[in-house]
């Protein structure tokens, strides 16, 4: 059979693709011509040409230092400063100029939970699942500030469907049916260590999402940008769908960021200990960056300052603030850089400098930026020339993916603010153990006792602050210590606190 996307596949090498095609059912052959439609094969040309290189360039930590922050107060920073953020970003959501932006794609698989992430139940009384958590407060933000919110949701081919079901299904939580916006991030094929493109059936092609850094092109190919711009909305607030904690519609960052006039800016948390596993904010070349822990030697890690402080503190939760215009700036160029081995930062190779560097001139120079892929090897289940199912036990190809934090190197104005941990970042992520649904229902806790201590309730703690009973409150009571105070102090009588309180 000719078909002009399959003569393209052959012209450009990747001939494989269609191997089987003629055994395959009408129904199985449209559903592979749909999926290689997906797939720009000059971009994935480009990428084995710059990536599977056998001379693979080293990390350049060359000029490295700890990225500077604004302090909390409570840790030395201006006070008056913080006062004038929280005013000005909630004059902006009382402006209607703030979005909240949410990426979902991914699905409960590591939790032992079968179905998208957000829809897995976390809050310790009621058991609302991460996506009512976070309406809640979207919505609670609304009400508050006289402006209703549009939120957008980037989901992945795996879970979209399943993610508009589950809305639907409950009446999207309260919010405004038009304001809530769902699409779907884009999908890149994994390749061999040949730049081949890899089948994962004789036919399906073994696609997958295409980083974090993809929701950037998502925002823009969906038109979600051009929406915003019509809404007269200039300001996202960038979450993940696995932190509850977050406050998602923060005044205080979000003001942060417009004082500042900031492409964009980002939230850090002091790293509990040299060897925890977060990115590094640091600076290179007059640029804001996030080096990833794998790649920061553990003894510059482990460096202190004279107060024995450790040097590279400033921890990336994954928490942003982002002007719109500069999101499309970034979308229209992203993935046409110099790509990047993963999570690299500079990288040395035979002609100088590389990578992130030369973008950085670049955008120094006016020049289009780029947002780079980075190379994951990793095991991919393929078939082999027999079209037999093969699951390897080591990696056998590469995928390919954007990190939205590569943006910051490119962002006018950057600025990172220090945020309490016990205040914005508790996420699921494990079954067990570290950052596990146990963690985050205590770190819940924690926090609904705090409140509850600062108004003037007292809630018995053990020496971690765990409160004795279970409890919770709705994001509709209270989604911040100043929200929770309000209402907490509309109350007459005050409930009595017992086991299983629920305020709302």
């Amino acid at each position: 059979m000719t078909h002009p996307l399959i003569d393209s596949f052959k012209g450009a090498g990747q001939a494989q693709v269609f191997a089987y095609f003629d055994q395959l059912s009408p129904d199985e052959q449209r559903q592979l011509l749909e999926q290689a439609g997906e797939i720009d094969l000059a971009e994935i040309d480009r990428l084995s040409r710059t990536l599977l290189g056998k001379n693979a360039a080293e990390i350049n930590l060359e000029g490295l230092a700890p990225a500077p922050y604004e302090k909390r107060p409570e840790h030395g920073g201006e006070a008056d400063a913080w006062v004038k953020a929280k005013a000005a970003g909630e004059e902006a959501l009382r402006a209607g100029r703030v979005a909240a932006f949410m990426v979902a794609g991914g699905q409960g698989t590591r939790l032992g939970y079968d179905g998208p992430k957000g829809t897995f139940p976390v809050t310790p009384v009621k058991r609302k699942p991460l996506f009512q958590v976070f309406a809640e407060k979207i919505r609670a933000a609304g009400l508050r500030y006289g402006q209703p919110l549009h939120w957008f949701i980037m989901t992945s081919h795996a879970n979209h469907a399943a993610t508009e079901a589950f809305f639907a299904e409950h009446g999207f939580f309260g919010l405004e049916r038009g304001r809530v916006h769902f699409f779907r991030q884009r999908r890149m094929p994994a390749v061999n260590f040949e730049g081949r493109i890899m089948l994962e059936s004789k036919s399906a092609i073994a696609l997958s999402p295409d980083g974090h850094g993809g929701s950037l092109r998502a925002l823009e190919r969906s038109g979600s940008l051009d929406l915003m711009q019509r809404e007269g909305i200039d300001t996202l607030s960038y979450f993940q769908v696995d932190n509850p904690l977050v406050r998602c519609v923060d005044p205080e960052f979000i003001g942060w960021h417009l004082m500042r006039r900031s492409d964009m800016s980002s939230k850090m948390v002091p790293k509990a200990y040299a060897e925890e596993k977060v990115g590094h904010f640091c600076v290179q070349s007059g640029k804001l960056v996030v080096v990833e822990y794998s790649d920061l030697p553990m003894a510059m890690q482990r460096e202190t300052d004279a107060q024995g402080q450790l040097r590279y503190l400033a921890g990336s939760i994954a928490i942003h603030i982002l002007d719109r215009e500069f999101v499309r700036r970034m979308a229209r160029s992203a993935g046409s850089g110099k790509a990047h081995s993963a999570g690299s930062l500079l990288r040395q190779g035979s002609g100088g400098q590389g990578g992130r560097a030369e973008t950085n001139e670049s955008a120094k120079s006016g020049e289009d930026v780029a947002l780079p892929f980075h190379r994951a090897d990793k095991k991919i289940p393929t078939i082999d020339a027999s079209g037999r199912p093969v699951k390897p036990d080591r990696a056998n190809g590469v995928k390919f993916e954007m990190f939205v934090f590569d943006a910051l190197p490119f962002a006018r104005n950057p600025v990172v603010i220090e945020t309490r941990r016990e205040d914005d970042f508790s996420p699921v992520k494990n079954a067990e153990g570290v950052d596990s649904p146990k963690t985050c229902r205590d770190d819940q806790l924690r926090q609904f006792g705090r409140w509850l201590t600062a108004n003037g309730t007292g809630v018995a703690t053990d020496a971690t602050g765990l409160p004795a009973l279970t409890l919770e409150v709705s994001p509709l009571f209270g989604y911040d210590e100043d929200s929770f105070a309000e209402s907490w102090k509309k109350l007459s009588p005050k409930p009595v606190i017992h086991e299983g309180l629920y305020l709302e």
